[in-house]
């Protein structure tokens, strides 16, 4: 049984703490389906380790700078995910839901983040794919690049133990991957981290494209006609209705951008086109993007689906034009773009999006990073966080606890078998008194029960019994030659 590690993470999230000490790592257990009919599986998410993020004042240079930065990341995160790097391999024995023991194989499987920590994870640069070879010039185009391999990037790293760091810089340099030293998922074999990496609706679509796409609209037809038509928008049912309009809003989360997604066709509908220019084709392009971002949500995925999925990615491609034309964008050079490229295969391979969407972690943040740092006094934050979380999982157990004894369950937990590995018990052989078949012959014993061996045995019983003073390899041989008259 392969138990997938999902790790999350997001030092973004963490400005509320002072000099930026830690941002928290959360590790997520649980089954991914592979059936993307299938909805997702019930995962176990836990705080496991904040992570420093100091700025290491001390290096002056820049590029140096970023380089250790980089280094002390990965030197974390190869110590948390220390322990299932031998268990990887050898498995240890894990107790499932239903109370079954089973022989578990922990593997990092899927890595959760924003861009700026899919660079940093997968070592690669900012403005490139951390999943394929696309050249910064071509992330607009809808088509298919070579992935990369983390073979031939371990391969690369593997110079850095030499002494000539120029060929380890060069090496480097030419599969495009930044020179970090040991980085964490060197050591985990059956692993491929530019497969790991995936999608992220939060803010690859939400805070990503869908963002970009309101302030071309903004910038299209003018702040005061958005605005204008959000105030004429009628009360509906699960509507949201943005009486000072979208134009002037900032700092706008993901949950208002869903809101406006369910509004946003309707607001241009009717809007003119500067210069007279034929508006089907913005409509066009954003009725197709908000069909992909509905279409990547859904729970339960088919063959249809996809096929439609990537229908809406490449009529949005199609029509993508008009923004150029309309003088908002010059290209369409977006990481964030071309990352909708790599929806359907990782659907197809890692099961529906909401396996892997950073809104559930950013709850979490909420909970573990954000409050935490509240309730402390703004000093040695990182002693008085870690106790505060732990108080905190112990007052939710015992709360727990109370619940259950309250719904009537009387049973004592104390009386209970305690959990341990299942221990082999000793084998015996018990055989019934009384025969349930009578008179069975030689040869339907040997047919009918599979036992070959059967008259073979029995001459060797016979043997023993009439040279019982005899040892044990001479009764055999004379087992050979026993003759057994009846049938």
């Amino acid at each position: 049984m392969i138990i997938p590690m999902i790790v999350s993470s997001d030092k973004t999230q963490l400005t509320h703490f002072r000099n930026k000490q830690a941002y928290p790592v959360y590790l997520t257990i649980g089954n991914i389906p592979k059936d993307t009919r299938r909805k997702p599986s019930r995962h176990a998410q836990l705080l496991v380790a904040y992570l420093p993020t100091t700025k290491l004042g001390g290096i002056s240079n820049k590029s140096a700078w970023h380089r250790a930065l980089a280094n002390l990341f990965h030197a974390c995160m190869g110590n948390i995910l220390d322990p299932i790097t031998l268990h990887g391999e050898t498995g240890l024995l894990m107790m499932s839901g239903n109370r079954v023991w089973r022989r578990c194989h922990p593997i990092f499987a899927v890595f959760i983040g924003d861009y700026p920590e899919q660079m940093l994870v997968t070592c690669t640069y900012n403005g490139r794919c951390p999943k394929c070879s696309v050249s910064p010039d071509e992330l607009g185009k809808l088509q298919s690049f070579p992935l990369h391999t983390q073979s031939s990037a371990i391969a690369a790293y593997c110079l850095a133990d030499n002494d000539n760091h120029c060929a380890f810089h060069l090496a480097c340099h030419q599969a495009g991957l930044k020179p970090i030293f040991q980085p964490f998922w060197e050591a985990h074999p059956f692993s491929d981290i530019f497969n790991s990496v995936t999608p992220d609706i939060l803010h690859q679509l939400l805070q990503g494209m869908i963002k970009h796409l309101i302030k071309w609209l903004i910038k299209i037809y003018g702040s005061a006609a958005i605005d204008s038509c959000c105030k004429a928008m009628p009360p509906n049912h699960k509507i949201m209705l943005f009486t000072k309009g979208i134009a002037t809003l900032s700092q706008v989360s993901g949950q208002e951008h869903k809101w406006m997604c369910a509004v946003l066709l309707g607001l241009i509908i009717d809007l003119p086109l500067p210069g007279a220019l034929n508006s089907s084709r913005l409509i066009k392009a954003v009725h197709m993007l908000l069909n992909f971002l509905y279409l990547a949500q859904l729970t339960s995925h088919t063959n249809e689906t996809l096929h439609r999925l990537q229908d809406s990615l490449a009529a949005f491609h199609d029509n993508k034009a008009i923004f150029i034309d309309l003088g908002v964008r010059e290209n369409f050079n977006i990481p964030k773009l071309h990352s909708l490229s790599h929806y359907e295969s990782s659907i197809q391979q890692f099961g529906t999006m909401d396996n892997y969407n950073t809104e559930q972690s950013e709850c979490l943040h909420i909970d573990m990073a954000k409050d935490a740092y509240h309730a402390t006094n703004h000093k040695d934050e990182y002693s008085q966080i870690t106790i505060w979380v732990e108080h905190r999982e112990k007052v939710e157990r015992h709360a727990a606890f109370v619940n259950w004894r309250q719904q009537g369950n009387q049973h004592d937990l104390l009386s209970q078998t305690p959990l341990r590995p299942p221990c082999v018990p000793a084998q015996t052989l018990k055989m019934p008194r009384n025969p349930s078949v009578k008179a069975e012959t030689i040869h339907d014993i040997i047919g009918m029960y599979g036992t070959v061996d059967f008259a073979d045995v029995l001459g060797d019983f016979i043997a023993g019994v009439l040279n019982d003073s005899l040892p044990g390899h001479v009764t055999q041989y004379c087992g050979e030659n026993i003759y057994i008259p009846f049938s």
